[in-house]
């Protein structure tokens, strides 16, 4: 005999297979249908450039659209950031950003040409990393502690190298917080920084510990501090510089995605997700922790945050070290 209990039980498998992607068509819906540019306002082969690539062909699988990764180098990463604040807001134009471009210069600049946090949405922070204090062999301290007193007794004979305004920071709040002299010696960029070290030239450097490793490996630079809030997988038996007597001392490099801040926010949460997806893909993750950085992935919320605190704590410590502020 014909009954319709057949049709409605087919009619509900329907409506429930056309019902259970919803949430997955939603985010779809929301990202870029159009190819997309990954703005890196840095020189290729850096963590923002790393960070980049990485996303880039992952990004493109899944919006069926090619990503280009689009290097545009300039003294402090302004140009391409500036290029992005100023960008089409429907998530075609990205930015990678991080501490030195979306934090430090915002005071790091007298008149500065984009805000990190107005002109922005943040997306996700990608990966983060302490910073290594390191010292030539000759210098006596083994840890921070000791460095306050060693430069206690020889004020003004230490010289520490400089090689980007994230680490210059951390140096000055080291010198802020130990009340101690230490002379500032710029170099452009981590490679003659590392080599004025080996040399003596310098006698300190704080910078990013896959720029250091295979010195300190060869023993010709010892780590005596790193400035992260605890203690660095890489170099398990470094104590914190908070641990050695500067309480509260935080100072990390961090690397994420931004949009423009008019970007629809449903189009900002699904490109967090997918960018959250991507960073805890097993390659990807492991590719960046075999070269010295911890994986984030965290929410828009979550990130805006993090941005807003570290732009205030860096305008306070470039104002009351007295850092030179840039033209």
């Amino acid at each position: 005999m014909f009954t319709l209990r057949k049709p409605y039980r087919l009619l509900s498998v329907l409506v429930g297979m056309a019902l259970c992607p919803a949430a997955s068509f939603g985010q779809a819906s929301a990202l870029p249908n159009k190819p997309v540019r990954i703005i890196v306002p840095n020189a290729a082969a850096g963590p923002n450039d790393l960070v980049g690539r990485m996303i880039a062909p992952k990004l493109s699988e899944t919006l069926g659209q090619s990503v280009i990764v689009d290097n545009r180098p300039s003294a402090n990463g302004v140009i391409g950031s500036e290029y992005v604040a100023r960008a089409v807001a429907d998530g075609t134009v990205l930015a990678v950003g991080n501490s030195g471009t979306h934090a430090v210069n915002a005071t790091l600049y007298k008149k500065p040409t984009y805000d990190p946090v107005r002109d922005f949405a943040a997306i996700s922070e990608v990966i983060f990393s302490s910073l290594v204090l390191v010292a030539h062999p000759s210098v006596k301290a083994n840890n921070v502690k000791e460095l306050i007193a060693e430069a206690r007794r020889t004020p003004g004979k230490l010289n520490i190298g400089v090689a980007g305004a994230t680490g210059e920071i951390a140096g000055n709040l080291i010198k802020l917080q130990g009340q101690i002299e230490l002379n500032n010696v710029p170099y452009k960029g981590g490679t003659p920084a590392v080599a004025a070290v080996m040399s003596n030239e310098s006698q300190l450097l704080l910078t990013l510990y896959s720029s250091l490793k295979g010195p300190i490996d060869a023993g010709k630079l010892k780590p005596i501090g790193v400035t992260g809030s605890r203690r660095d997988p890489q170099l398990p038996n470094v104590p914190t510089v908070a641990e050695s007597g500067l309480d509260g001392y935080q100072v990390e490099f961090w690397v994420g995605v931004f949009a423009p801040a008019k970007t629809p926010a449903a189009t900002v949460q699904a490109l967090g997700r997918e960018i959250v997806r991507i960073v805890n893909l097993p390659e990807v993750k492991e590719r960046f922790i075999r070269v010295g950085y911890e994986v984030v992935g965290s929410t828009p919320d979550q990130f805006a945050e993090r941005v807003r605190r570290d732009t205030e704590k860096y305008r306070k410590i470039i104002l009351d070290s007295g850092m030179q502020q840039l033209d």
